[in-house]
């Protein structure tokens, strides 16, 4: 193959290490320890005496040996290889035998913060550092006219390639024809509304009929225009929303946390509102969703699989590619530590067929 066909190692993997992710599910985490990994880094969460999450390197300063291999005894973590034992903010509590040569500074283990609330247990990704921002709260969560459906799924990708193929409206019609778009039959001129914030970029799609596949039918079956918005929010969360008139609501909300560079656990929170009984939703629209994950899924492992055969990226992007030239800017302004400031919105309009 001619040398210019590969791509010289450039990839769109960008690390925002200043921000909360979700490491576990609350249910995850029980009496025993729990290893976990972001960024390729390591860590172990226990809870203490009372109950309260904490987080750690997963390394003993002793003699390196995983601290997720140990147990909970006496309300801290002890090493199974000889016995240290840490509390939840690192501080090495005791030593069998002599130990009046260590500093405490070199008994203890980097500590990460936690914040657990809703069922999960969100982790700041630099260690020993107060955060200065709080955790995203998932919108609906909790509301009685939703029914709400929780999952939990690794992809082999990263965080700007899952994102956006959440947030790809096009390729829906092809990869998952037929369970919300069709490819074939008449395109419709819809008018797209993109909103540039300092955080977070949003896709207004105005215009736009009610989906043809399976799943638009059971949440819209009179059909009709849709109020359809896609949303990406530092340093990783994507959101996609629709809604048809009052009756109708959909919001697909998901974290995602990058356990290694092209290694993604989606934490994805599902909630809608239809005339349907909760139950039957349910029913109904689960499995249509989570097949549209696993087609989106194996297209991440193939696509992330060629990255690796040829060495790094190669993106031709186009009007249509709507948001993923938008992700990977506020990726690349977070890993470098510019978000924040003014949050001026900038707005640009253009039309598209779908």
């Amino acid at each position: 193959m001619e040398e210019h066909l590969f791509s010289k190692g450039r990839t769109s993997v960008a690390r925002v290490v200043d921000d909360w992710y979700i490491v576990a599910t609350s249910s995850e985490l029980g009496k025993s320890p729990l290893r976990t990994t972001v960024y390729g880094i390591p860590l172990v969460l226990f809870r203490d005496g009372t109950g309260v999450a904490g987080a750690l390197l997963d390394r003993c300063p002793h003699r390196n040996a995983p601290l997720s291999l140990g147990a909970v005894k006496q309300n801290v973590l002890e090493c199974s290889y000889h016995g240290w034992r840490f509390d939840t903010t690192g501080k090495c509590i005791s030593i069998p035998g002599p130990s009046n040569e260590f500093k405490e500074k070199d008994r203890r283990v980097e500590s990460f913060q936690v914040h657990e609330e809703n069922g999960f247990i969100w982790v700041y990704a630099t260690p020993d550092r107060e955060p200065p921002r709080e955790v995203f709260r998932f919108p609906f969560l909790h509301e009685q006219k939703y029914t709400t459906i929780q999952e939990t799924l690794d992809v082999r990708g990263s965080i700007h390639a899952t994102a956006e193929n959440a947030l790809d409206v096009p390729h829906t019609a092809y990869l998952h024809g037929g369970l919300f778009r069709q490819s074939d039959g008449e395109k419709n001129e819809i008018e797209v509304k993109v909103n540039r914030l300092q955080d977070r970029v949003e896709a207004e799609y105005i215009g736009e009929q009610r989906p043809r596949g399976v799943a638009g039918k059971i949440l819209a079956p009179g059909g009709g225009m849709v109020s359809h918005f896609d949303r990406f929010i530092l340093p990783s969360i994507v959101q996609v929303e629709y809604r048809l008139g009052e009756s109708s609501h959909l919001c697909i909300t998901a974290a995602l946390t990058p356990v290694e560079d092209f290694r993604t656990r989606i934490f994805a929170v599902m909630s809608f509102r239809t005339p349907l009984p909760d139950r039957l939703l349910s029913f109904l629209l689960k499995p249509i969703i989570m097949r549209i994950f696993r087609q989106d899924a194996a297209m991440l492992e193939a696509q992330t699989e060629t990255i690796r055969k040829f060495g790094g990226e190669q993106f031709q992007s186009t009007q249509a590619d709507v948001l993923g030239p938008e992700i990977l800017r506020l990726l690349r302004m977070a890993e470098r530590g510019e978000r924040g400031g003014n949050q001026s919105r900038e707005t640009r309009s253009f039309h598209l067929f779908l």
